[in-house]
């Protein structure tokens, strides 16, 4: 059995061949050479991650600076050593990271079948695969050949320029910062009377409420109430270091001039372009808020061209998208003919002063494809139900031009 150093040594030798090895991948891109080598080392790394974490348990103690029992040079060592191991698991779960990234990537922008069957990246065990391009791109393939296989991220950086390094501090304090407050509700502690005695109570109430009318509802007139707290939102767009240092890494790389701006609108597409349940499985961003309640100034970067131009406009259609998702559920039957991808074109054209060729510029999807979901989605009804009546005009354009198909269309309607 190996000891635990022999098995740190035997981890960063394999990261450092993963790190070459696949360099030389990128040189002759196949998506389904690429899927199979990132599965076979995944297998691997997982089983190490497993021993090591076995070992080294997670965390541990650092080296106090001002103990002096702890300059003890035995003492020292042993911290020394901990700090090692320490690291090689840190090492070892950005590399894992790296690689779920990529497969998730090649799985949201390939179609990828054996025979007949469609199967998924993380599937394919054999080259006998058929690799298509999918009509959109959730993620960017070009940052594939820049994310940190060999799981050191540091060393990786301290090779570029310095123009890349700046990017990478860009990027990473961009997706490091506390979204801006949003309170979601208020709690309220009541006072009133009930049968001639005096009581307490706690309530909760949406932001947006009209406290003393719905305070009145429950309590008759006789009450008086105190703010308790704010209930509110904050927090970081992606909660995982990894993934934060994997991206930011990638993307300076590959563009330092654009690199968060180009991140920013990957990530604007990734909510428009996918259902929540496309989120919760997909794993391009993996950490990623499922639906955003708060504004990130990342997602404001690719609409600076726009004159019109509001901060915290990227987070705004986001967040209204969100909104409509919900009123969705239960209705995508109206909506079968129309897939996810292009149903976010629909939204982001009804929220937007975007026109139907702009709206297919920024999510990357046909204009052609987006035109007739727009018809489908106007025969549904739907447009009446998800949008404001000045949003629903938009969508007259759309609507059929015959008397017939509209009289028909009445009738569909009710």
């Amino acid at each position: 059995m190996t000891t635990t150093e022999e098995l740190v040594a035997q981890v960063n030798k394999i990261l450092d061949d993963i790190g070459i090895d696949l360099g030389e991948l990128f040189q002759d891109f196949d998506p389904v050479r690429l899927a199979l080598t990132l599965n076979r080392n995944l297998s691997l790394l997982e089983e190490l991650e497993e021993e090591l974490e076995r070992r080294v348990g997670e965390g541990g103690p650092s080296v106090p600076m001002g103990d002096r029992k702890n300059r003890d040079p035995h003492l020292q060592w042993l911290y020394r050593k901990r700090h090692y191991r320490t690291l090689a698991l840190e090492r070892l779960r950005s590399a894992i990271t790296a690689h779920k990234i990529a497969l998730a990537i090649l799985d949201a922008n390939y179609t990828f079948k054996r025979g007949s069957s469609e199967i998924k990246a993380t599937e394919i065990k054999d080259e006998k695969v058929k690799a298509t391009r999918k009509p959109y791109s959730i993620g960017r393939v070009e940052i594939l050949p820049y994310l940190a296989y060999s799981g050191d991220v540091l060393k990786l950086l301290a090779r570029e320029s310095l123009s890349v390094r700046d990017a990478f501090k860009e990027i990473k304090g961009r997706l490091r910062e506390q979204g801006m407050v949003k309170t979601r509700s208020i709690r309220l502690e009541v006072e009133y009377f009930e049968n001639n005695r005096l009581k307490k109570a706690h309530v909760s109430l949406p932001a947006d409420a009209d406290i003393e009318a719905e305070l009145r509802k429950q309590f008759g007139r006789r009450f008086r109430w105190r703010v308790l707290s704010l209930v509110k939102t904050r927090g970081v767009l992606i909660n995982n270091h990894y993934t934060v240092d994997n991206l930011a890494l990638a993307y300076a790389s590959f563009n330092p001039e654009k690199g968060a701006e180009l991140l920013g609108l990957d990530i604007f597409r990734y909510y428009f372009l996918t259902s929540p349940a496309d989120r919760e499985t997909l794993g391009v961003f993996p950490g990623i808020k499922s639906c955003l309640d708060c504004h990130y100034s990342i997602l404001d970067l690719p609409f600076r061209w726009d004159p019109n131009f509001k901060t915290g406009q990227g987070s705004l259609y986001i967040i209204r998208k969100c909104e409509m998702e919900e009123q969705l559920v239960g209705r995508k039957k109206d909506l079968s003919g129309v897939p996810n991808y292009l149903l976010g074109g629909v939204l982001l054209y009804g929220i937007s002063n975007y026109d139907e060729k702009k709206v297919a510029e920024i999510l990357g999807i046909p204009e052609d494809e987006l035109t007739e979901a727009m018809k489908k989605f106007v025969i549904s009804g739907l447009a009446n139900v998800l949008f404001t009546k000045e949003e629903a005009k938009k969508f007259d354009k759309f609507m059929p031009k015959s008397d017939k198909a509209k009289q028909f269309l009445a009738l569909l309607q009710g």
